[in-house]
């Protein structure tokens, strides 16, 4: 395949930026979106130009590492898909394909492809975790979850955390990924003792980090590579006027 490709280029936070053209020839369809990267950096190394600089790690759809903007969706065209899963295979021959960093105001650009994600590890700093005694393990069994309680806690635990809800939203809003980190823990007998220092802690790190209102647009669930429902950020709404106004019960 022959592909051109036209890729942000920045050379740090307070660069301009621009988009640069590159042509990509002889890809195997069989190639990730991302080994199509790797080749076109070690021809751009050879070539004596600086490669693309962009995030990735285990290429497994697993880190959330490798989230970018591909023809103004995140992550690509395909649902349910990480860049990293994307394979050139769902591009066709002579295509121009735009690709950009995530936009938002809380995720600066570092280079190129690369953002600042680590107003995300504030939000997570603020309530994503669980007091719980050292010692001898529980049993398993010791304390009863009922599946359907189980089965939305895992739903909401497979956020990655790549950023992708934030991309897509038009106001920038990081909603879905705190209603994902607040719900699994909160669906949980484990997480009931913080379970309202939680909510409203991780909230207010998320409007302090510079993150947008959620107006339920519903952009943040269309282009989450794992799924997460809306319906967690109406979970989260709910334990907040609860957690804020102390009619938990």
């Amino acid at each position: 395949m022959d592909i051109r490709l036209r890729v942000w280029r920045q050379a740090g936070p307070s660069d301009k930026g621009r988009m640069v053209t590159y042509d990509v020839k002889d890809i195997s369809p069989d190639a990730s979106f991302l080994e199509m990267l790797d080749v076109l950096n070690e021809r751009l190394i050879v070539d004596g130009d600086e490669p693309i600089a962009f995030d990735h790690d285990c290429r497994e759809g697993i880190c959330g590492m490798c989230g970018m903007m591909i023809n103004g969706v995140a992550h690509g065209p395909l649902k349910a898909t990480t860049t990293c899963q994307l394979h050139m295979r769902h591009f066709n021959d002579g295509d121009t394909i735009d690709v950009e960093p995530w936009r938002a105001a809380a995720f600066p650009v570092v280079r190129d492809l690369v953002v600042d994600r680590s107003a995300f590890d504030s939000i997570i700093q603020a309530g994503g975790y669980i007091t719980a005694p050292t010692g001898t393990a529980p049993d398993a069994h010791a304390t009863p979850v009922p599946k359907v309680d189980a089965d939305a806690a895992f739903e909401a635990a497979t956020c990655i955390g790549c950023g992708a809800c934030v991309a897509a939203c038009p106001n920038g809003s990081a909603m879905l990924f705190t209603a994902a980190k607040v719900g699994h823990l909160g669906l949980l007998p484990q997480g009931q003792p913080e379970r309202d220092s939680r909510v409203v802690g991780m909230v207010a790190a998320q409007d302090e980090a510079g993150f947008g209102g959620c107006t339920n647009a519903g952009e943040c669930t269309t282009v989450c590579p794992k799924g997460i429902p809306l319906t967690l950020i109406g979970r989260l709404n709910s334990d907040y006027r609860k957690a804020a106004t102390g009619r938990r019960g």
